[in-house]
């Protein structure tokens, strides 16, 4: 199943169940909780986000804001509503980025994007303290610089290699790494 806001050609032709409508800043997140009555999930993957470009001499504090209402808040307000859809051995993710690390920024700029990432991190490290004793695990993890709309095509990788890659560390999550930041190649990233 995918959860979207808007449904596309792709996601159609992919022959799965697609929920459209969710938009991660609406506290109601389109209807989902009511949509999902009577499931169980498995795994949850936060994939919202937007990137805008702030530099030190363009601080567009409503654009930052925007970034921290969907990479931040985001993940966490649809995942505190997927909750009760969550059993014992349930995983949830959040795709986040390693610019928000503090120990690894050695470029500057992107302000809103870096500190929208930084608190998704460590909103999902607190979220992973939260659910352990509910028997869930919950992984942060960098994709890896993709070749997306998002980074205009640049990128060192393509988008179904980093979703393999991303695969890979959420069959490899349990309560015993839980809480812990992943590059999808399978290396730990500095906080």
């Amino acid at each position: 199943m995918a959860v979207c806001r808007n449904n596309s050609d792709a996601l159609d032709g992919l022959d799965i169940e697609v929920l459209d409508g969710v938009d991660v800043t609406d506290p109601q997140l389109g209807g989902l909780v009511h949509r999902l009555e009577g499931r169980t999930l498995d795994v949850v993957i936060n994939n919202a986000g937007i990137l805008t470009r702030e530099s030190l001499d363009d601080l567009d504090f409503e654009r930052m804001r925007r970034q921290f209402e969907i990479n931040a808040l985001g993940p966490l307000r649809l995942t505190a509503a997927l909750i009760p859809q969550l059993g014992v051995g349930a995983k949830v993710a959040v795709i986040t980025s390693r610019m928000g690390s503090i120990g690894d920024n050695t470029s500057g700029a992107r302000y809103g994007y870096r500190m929208s990432k930084a608190a998704v991190n460590i909103a999902f490290v607190s979220l992973a303290r939260d659910l352990a004793d509910r028997g869930i695990a919950v992984a942060v993890l960098h994709p890896g610089y993709v070749r997306t709309d998002m980074t205009e095509g640049r990128g060192l990788i393509d988008a179904d290699e980093a979703a393999a890659g991303l695969l890979a560390r959420i069959d490899e999550l349990n309560l015993d790494n839980s809480g812990t930041f992943w590059h999808a190649k399978g290396e730990p990233l500095p906080w």
